[in-house]
């Protein structure tokens, strides 16, 4: 029988195509409006995106507002998690500094391989003391790929233009990350020419050269990003600044196609208020006595959306031959018919590594009484 890591280099050689809608909006403090359908572009229906990228900038950050918002989601973010979450998009990660925001969405099959490395901030007003001016970045792994991602928002104004320059380049700083070096995204076709340094998507890709680490039974890495749709918003009228969006095509080779955990909601049995879930790993991952998994509905809006989840290593009944069991309480979950998923969260990767297909919960009490049934039959 073939191993996991086996599997995982016959099948890393399929390329695969991914759609990826890129945001960035000045809001000027204001609330979302009403109907941002063709912000996100829901009403194309050629269009079948994977991954959102939204960047925002002067979002309300008043001393009133950022206290609730840190107790609770901003309006922005709860906008698109409501508008995103029925198309089976989650938050994946998000990170905030005064008025600047940067989300990144993905739909949920996806997310057993995107790992978030790290999320940075790098305030640049005030003499680097306020956050009123800056970046905030979003490092991942995105099917075994390095992605940077840096929402900023600097001083407007030609005569700024030294400054600028000056706190773009601090911001890049904070991309080398575990000795991961991006170059410096100024090295663009547009510093040809004075752009304006306004409401504008940069992007870049850098190509490493094959790695000893690659054997002869994996391919080369492949990463090719290409522009399909690049363009301004003119019917919002909230802000003086229009949003741009950007739409990429991503063909890859993934580095990584078996999930490090792989969850068996078919075995699923439940018997009383327990549900039992089983599990296997692939040998190289390693696990966290802080693991945890997670019982959502479809639907979701980001990871700690959960209904219930269990502790990995508090919870398991049994393992060996590389299956794992955990038991999880379900005495609180309503008998309905909504669909599940099961969620495999590491600790030491900060990321979700196993996911199950949907799957229904049946009624507890039916459950009960066919294995009684069953049991009187042996008798």
């Amino acid at each position: 029988m073939m191993d996991a890591l086996s599997q995982r280099k016959l099948t890393v050689a399929k390329e695969m195509k991914l759609s990826i809608h890129v945001v960035t909006w000045n809001v000027a403090s204001e609330a979302p409006p009403l109907d941002l359908s063709d912000l996100l572009q829901l009403n194309d229906p050629n269009l079948n995106l994977d991954i959102y990228i939204i960047g925002l900038q002067e979002v309300n950050s008043g001393i009133i507002s950022l206290l609730s918002n840190t107790a609770f989601e901003d309006p922005w973010s709860n906008f698109f998690m409501d508008v995103l979450s029925p198309l089976s998009f989650i938050k994946i990660s998000h990170i905030r500094m005064q008025g600047l925001l940067l989300m990144v969405f993905a739909k949920y099959q996806h997310l057993p391989f995107i790992q978030i490395l790290s999320t940075k901030s790098t305030p640049t007003g005030l003499y680097g003391y306020w956050g009123n001016k800056g970046g905030v970045n979003i490092f991942l792994k995105l099917y075994g790929y390095y992605v940077s991602i840096i929402n900023c928002h600097l001083p407007p104004h030609m005569a700024n233009n030294d400054q600028r320059l000056e706190h773009f380049d601090r911001i890049l700083e904070m991309q080398n990350v575990k000795g991961h070096s991006v170059p410096n995204i100024l090295d663009h076709d547009e510093k040809k020419r004075k752009p304006a340094w306004t409401d504008r998507i940069l992007w870049r890709l850098k190509r490493q050269p094959r790695a000893n680490s690659f054997t002869p039974s994996l391919p080369a890495p492949s990463f090719t990003l290409s522009l399909k749709s690049y363009k301004s918003h003119m019917m919002y009228s909230i802000s003086d600044h229009k949003p741009v969006t950007g739409t990429f095509g991503l063909e890859l080779k993934p580095l990584m196609s078996v999930p490090l955990i792989t969850m068996m909601a078919e075995g699923l049995w439940t018997m009383e208020n327990d549900m039992l879930i089983s599990y296997s790993s692939t040998p190289d991952f390693l696990s966290s006595s802080w693991d945890w998994i997670g019982l959502y509905k479809v639907g979701m809006r980001h990871i700690n959306d959960y209904v219930s989840y269990v502790w990995v290593g508090d919870n398991q009944v049994s393992f060996g031959n590389n299956l794992n069991q955990v038991y999880m309480n379900i005495y609180d979950i309503p008998e309905t018919e909504d669909q599940y998923l099961l969620c495999y969260y590491s600790n030491n990767l900060h990321s979700v590594v196993g996911i199950s297909k949907p799957f229904k919960i049946p009624p507890r009490c039916f459950l009960v009484g066919d294995l009684l049934d069953e049991a009187q039959a042996q008798i």
